[in-house]
């Protein structure tokens, strides 16, 4: 098996929402035969967005997985979507590949989300290719863009090919290596040819560069080069392949998959320079083990996604880490201590799926169906020999949204459907507020909040209503009070009476509830004490002036009386409650207000537009640093003026700006959202 390994390439498409990743993916597909028709996101029609909403709106919102051979070796192509809204699981995608394709825009070049997405590859560790495309655009500017890729992402490209032309102009490539001009005939094919004369010197050049470039990256090729002053062709090719696989080389190939050309080099240069799934270092496990990417090691796999088809239920895409998979075996889920019977092994490519009966070494990325206690990102292995993949961390959510049924009582039915939703996208969180009872789902984006909602709509036929969700405000004390609860009631037979004094003082931010007991003497009887106690903190839970719970608060009781015949742990309870209320009437109260640690990273350009707005928000902001023309701003803003935020961000910046958040305080809220939480309290409550 391990001949045919050799030949074998996994790789995810990369990039920044609308680069272009799904077309190339089309166009490889198209050029290695795997299809019969050159896919269009435009039209509706392409096999990698197949989803009914990936369709409507012409992008991608979760992976495409496509399995091809390409001169008789195989490929595993993943398109990874490109849109922060969906890209979160990114890392787990990742992971499931030995080498990367950054797809570039040569109209737009890099963008602030291309520098984030070329992180993650680099964390990742994964050698890469760069395909710019849209080179038949009108605005295409192919030195710009290719400047970009240094200037902006800190990489060292390597031009494999040099576009004859470009916007409509574009009609083939020189192969810098090989000195010879290669013009597309619009069918995904070409005609070799001599280098344009005006083009001749220019070529020389470039190749040139390349020879140094690669030269630099090898102190063994830069003392021969420094030497004799040129490297032979064998030379350049394997100090290339080796430049690529220690990350310090970009190739770049220049391509156009609206018009079908530049696929078969990118191809090739795929199957030339990316690795083997052999050639993978070894993979380390949660205990710090490792495991040799090999197929004679015992079998393990990473589920790097999941996928809920209507008609096959449950879809598990497993990248084989090591070993050999095996239909109709069975494996162990370390996680959940689950054995799990994994029958057919199916590849995909789109939504069609094709059952394999053969077995599947490292590197294979294979679906499996009806896993039952098995989830994204969790590790299937020999019993005999466990592996827990040490899985990279996913970013965290970033918007919340309360969702309704459209009609009173399908509070479950909502639940259900949303859960079915959850546990194919690993980036949300589906939760129920404790406080409310609302139904939460936390997401990465308002897009990828609604885009989740329509899928449930559509799927399990639920009328989902969205609602902004309720902000967690706070309330506390502004000074002590000294108070009696006394609860007194005669109404015929046994009454009830509970008599109790408490002094009540406020603590500082965060140091939660303490209750004291100070009776001496028996005013209270000791049964009786915690009666108090539970009064005062479900009184506290209910709020005084919002309905929001109470905080940081000290409670002392130091007396009482009771009753030998009426007195009771349901009266106590009352009289706690009672005091409660004349301490904050005594003592006044206060609204605490959550705030956030946001973090903006925008264009230079859009700088001032930022802040402005962050100040304009009642955010207070804690700095910002530049760098490579971005600029990085921190600020502490209101919970209740970020909650939009993503949208907003997204206009202000032209969908260039990214941002995180995530709790960081509370603060005494100013006197006009008081009084708004109050009226909208009073509204609710009536």
């Amino acid at each position: 098996m391990s001949d045919g390994l050799q030949g074998q390439r996994t790789y995810a498409l990369v990039g920044h929402g609308g680069s272009g990743k799904t077309m190339v993916g089309e166009m490889l597909l198209f050029a290695a035969g795997a299809t019969n028709r050159l896919g269009n996101t435009e039209e509706g029609n392409t096999t990698l967005d197949y989803e009914p909403e990936e369709v409507k709106r012409g992008g991608s919102i979760q992976p495409g997985f496509a399995r091809f051979d390409w001169k008789k070796n195989p490929h595993f192509l993943i398109d990874c979507p490109g849109d922060s809204n969906f890209s979160g699981d990114l890392p787990f995608l990742l992971t499931a590949a030995d080498g990367a394709v950054l797809v570039i825009d040569a109209v737009d070049g890099v963008k602030p989300l291309t520098r984030k997405i070329w992180s993650q590859v680099a964390d990742a560790g994964l050698p890469a290719l760069c395909c710019l495309t849209k080179m038949d655009r009108d605005r295409a500017d192919f030195e710009a863009a290719f400047a970009s890729l240094q200037e902006q992402l800190g990489i060292r490209p390597v031009l494999l090919y040099v576009p004859i032309g470009q916007r409509e102009d574009f009609k083939g490539v020189v192969d810098v290596f090989a000195d010879k001009a290669l013009f597309f005939d619009g069918k995904g094919g070409f005609t070799e040819g001599a280098v344009p004369g005006d083009m001749a010197e220019e070529v020389a050049g470039l190749r040139e560069t390349m020879v140094e470039n690669i030269a630099e990256s090898d102190e063994e090729l830069m003392e021969t080069y420094l030497e004799e002053g040129e490297l032979s062709p064998d030379q350049v090719r394997k100090g290339l392949s080796k430049g690529v696989a220690a990350g310090e080389l970009v190739p770049v190939v220049p391509a156009s998959a609206l018009q079908n050309a530049g696929g078969q080099q990118l191809l090739d240069a795929a199957q030339d320079l990316l690795p083997s799934p052999l050639d993978h270092p070894a993979w380390v496990g949660e205990d710090g083990s490792e495991r040799a990417s090999s197929p004679d090691e015992p079998v393990a796999a990473f589920v790097c996604k999941t996928i809920v088809d209507p008609f096959a239920g449950k879809l598990s895409v497993l990248r084989v880490l090591s070993g050999t998979l095996s239909p109709d075996s069975t494996l162990l889920n370390p996680d959940s201590g689950a054995k799990e019977r994994v029958g057919s092994l199916i590849l995909l490519k789109g939504k069609e799926q094709n059952g394999l009966k053969q077995p599947m070494g490292p590197g294979a990325v294979v679906a499996v169906a009806k896993l039952k206690e098995t989830h994204t990102g969790e590790t299937l292995c020999d019993e005999k020999k466990p592996f827990t993949l040490d899985r990279p961390a996913l970013p965290p959510q970033l918007i919340t949204y309360a969702l309704a049924p459209a009609e009173k009582g399908d509070e479950d039915k909502v639940y259900q459907a949303m859960q079915k939703i959850v546990e194919e996208d690993v980036t949300l969180r589906l939760f129920r507020d404790e406080e409310s009872s609302d139904i939460l789902l936390s997401g990465m984006g308002q897009l990828h909040i609604e885009t989740s909602v329509e899928k449930a709509r559509r799927r399990y036929k639920v009328d989902v209503v969205l609602k902004t969700p309720k902000v967690p405000y706070r309330e506390t004390f502004k000074g002590e009070a000294d108070v009696q609860g006394r609860h007194k009631k005669q109404s015929g037979g046994r009454g009830q009476f509970g008599d109790c004094f408490v002094k009540i003082e406020p603590l500082g931010h965060g140091e939660g509830y303490e209750f004291v007991d100070q009776i001496v003497g028996g005013a209270i009887p000791r049964q009786y004490i915690p009666a108090v106690d539970k009064g005062i903190q479900e009184a506290a839970r209910r709020g005084y002036l919002s309905g929001n719970p109470v905080v940081d608060f000290k409670v002392s009781l130091y007396d009482g009386s009771y009753h030998s015949v009426d007195s009771s742990e349901m009266a106590f309870k009352v009289a706690g409650s009672l005091a409660f209320k004349k301490a904050c009437e005594q003592a006044g109260m206060k609204l605490l207000e959550p705030y956030m640690l946001v973090v903006v990273s925008v264009p230079d350009q859009y700088m001032g537009d930022v802040i402005g707005d962050l100040s304009g928000r009642r955010g207070k902001v804690l700095g910002s640093d530049s760098t490579g023309g971005v600029t990085e701003i921190k600020a502490h803003v209101p919970m209740n003026e970020i909650l939009r935020y993503a949208p907003d961000l997204r206009s202000m910046t032209g969908g260039q700006g990214l941002f995180t958040m995530e709790f960081s305080h509370y603060e005494e809220a100013p006197p006009h959202i008081t009084e708004k939480v109050m009226e909208e309290a009073k509204a609710e409550a009536g």
